[in-house]
């Protein structure tokens, strides 16, 4: 029986691996996260950091990435021109939306749809920790209030 699972796992993996190499993809992987490239989010004094896994975050076009939250940072009221999707993977993230905060604990997902004025952060009670990408480049639009 357990060849039979071995076997049955070998034959899903070159299938998934035929169908990504035929679509064009490649493998991403981060095995081990300490190896990952730390950056400051410009003008955020280092309250948010960044570590790219593909593409680049302020770059031209798609990218996933890790981002970093110092517990208590607040966005301010914003948009981006994208759709965002988000894992929290650590802390507790929040957004305000026409007035109503909802938190988004570790586990969490939530994706925020383009253009959507919001106002995000970290809460006070740890740092956060998040899992962001977008088809094309991130933006952040303040937006008065």
């Amino acid at each position: 029986m357990k060849a039979l699972h071995t076997i049955f796992a070998g034959l899903t993996l070159a299938t998934i691996t035929a169908t990504a190499s035929a679509a064009g993809d490649t493998l991403s992987s981060v095995p081990d996260s300490a190896s990952l490239k730390w950056q400051q989010v410009p003008g955020t004094h280092g309250a948010v950091s960044y570590a790219n896994v593909e593409g680049d975050l302020f770059g031209k076009g798609p990218y996933s990435a890790y981002v970093k939250f110092r517990k208590g940072t607040d966005n301010g009221l914003h948009t981006h021109s994208q759709t965002l999707p988000t894992m929290v993977l650590s802390g507790t993230f929040y957004a305000v939306i026409d007035g109503k905060r909802v938190e988004y604990p570790t586990g969490a997902y939530y994706k925020l749809p383009a253009n959507l004025v919001h106002e995000s952060g970290c809460t006070a009670a740890a740092d956060c920790l998040l899992f962001q990408y977008q088809a094309g480049a991130f933006d952040l639009n303040p937006v008065k209030g």
